[in-house]
């Protein structure tokens, strides 16, 4: 099914299931909240952003995966909502008369319980269901292994390099993207040539370590951090060597699927340690990829 993006401002009414959120990293929580709904309605950039610019969480997805991954749970439109100061005056009242009935025609709605709209946050749940004019629908949080999950525990799981707990609470592996910019060449020179990625600063990046995942599908062994063998000069890179793959890869947009940490990033007594650890590494990657059954990567488009 393809997803057709619109901006608020360009919608036009007809009768819509709505889901309601942020849904930064589109997790198991958020996913229950999105059942059932043919338009997802989101904010760009995080209304915490606008409002709490000093507070603005590093995000899990940037829009562009947010988007691919909604796109594969069968919704039918992405409605955005260019979040400013402006709107995030608009009371609560206006936002369900004006946008949720008036502007997109809303017959109902779905909403996680711990979700607040309009000025100052004052509307809820409670107000949503006094509302005749649509069907209203509230989501409990979603618990796993007595935690709740949510955006900022995944944010924290993905920190400390547990993407394989982040991968159970995202119903997804984590996954982060971006261009590949020229190296110094030390991994091709060891004999595992390595595309550079800078990671963005306002994504959250995996823990310093070595992960199995995937690099545009394609099967990765990627490492995260500063490289403590060399003097590089530079901060954190994340660099996945793509197992087996020949090509140039410079320029290139590549999406990232981490399913297994491996282990932890260190120094080694000589660059010939490295070298055989690197091969281990690899190894390991490459049975874990080809043994992989959790939920398909997603790539971008």
């Amino acid at each position: 099914m393809t997803l057709d993006v619109t901006q608020l401002p360009d919608a036009e009414p007809r009768p819509r299931k709505v889901a309601i959120g942020t849904f930064d990293g589109v997790h198991v929580g958020h996913r229950k909240v999105i059942e059932g709904s043919d338009t997802v309605l989101t904010f760009e950039p995080h209304p915490v952003k606008v409002i709490h610019p000093e507070a603005a969480p590093k995000l899990i997805m940037n829009f562009n995966m947010k988007r691919d991954v909604i796109a594969g749970l069968g919704v039918s439109e992405l409605v955005v909502i260019p979040f400013d100061q402006g709107f995030s005056k608009i009371p609560a009242e206006e936002f369900i008369s004006d946008i949720l009935v008036g502007k997109l025609g809303a017959t109902h709605v779905s909403i996680g319980e711990n979700f607040r709209f309009g000025a100052k946050a004052k509307g809820d749940q409670h107000m949503l269901e006094a509302h005749e004019g649509f069907e209203t629908r509230i989501v409990p949080l979603v618990e796993a292994d007595g935690e709740t999950i949510s955006s900022t525990r995944i944010r924290a799981l993905v920190l400390a390099g547990d993407v394989d707990g982040a991968m159970h609470a995202l119903g997804a592996p984590f996954l982060m993207e971006g261009r590949v910019v020229k190296g110094d060449e030390r991994g091709r020179e060891l004999g595992f040539p390595t595309a550079n990625i800078v990671p963005d600063d306002d994504l959250v990046c995996p823990g310093h370590g070595v992960y199995a995942g995937f690099a545009d599908g394609h099967p990765a062994a990627i490492h995260v951090g500063v490289r403590p063998m060399f003097e590089t000069g530079r901060g954190v890179l994340v660099e996945p060597h793509l197992i087996d793959f020949e090509g140039d890869l410079y320029g290139k947009n590549l999406r990232l699927a981490f399913i297994a940490r491996l282990r932890g990033e260190k120094r080694f007594p000589s660059v010939e340690d490295l070298v055989a650890q690197m091969h281990r590494d690899v190894d390991e990657a490459r049975e874990m990829c080809a043994g992989f059954r959790g939920p398909a990567p997603s790539s971008p488009r």
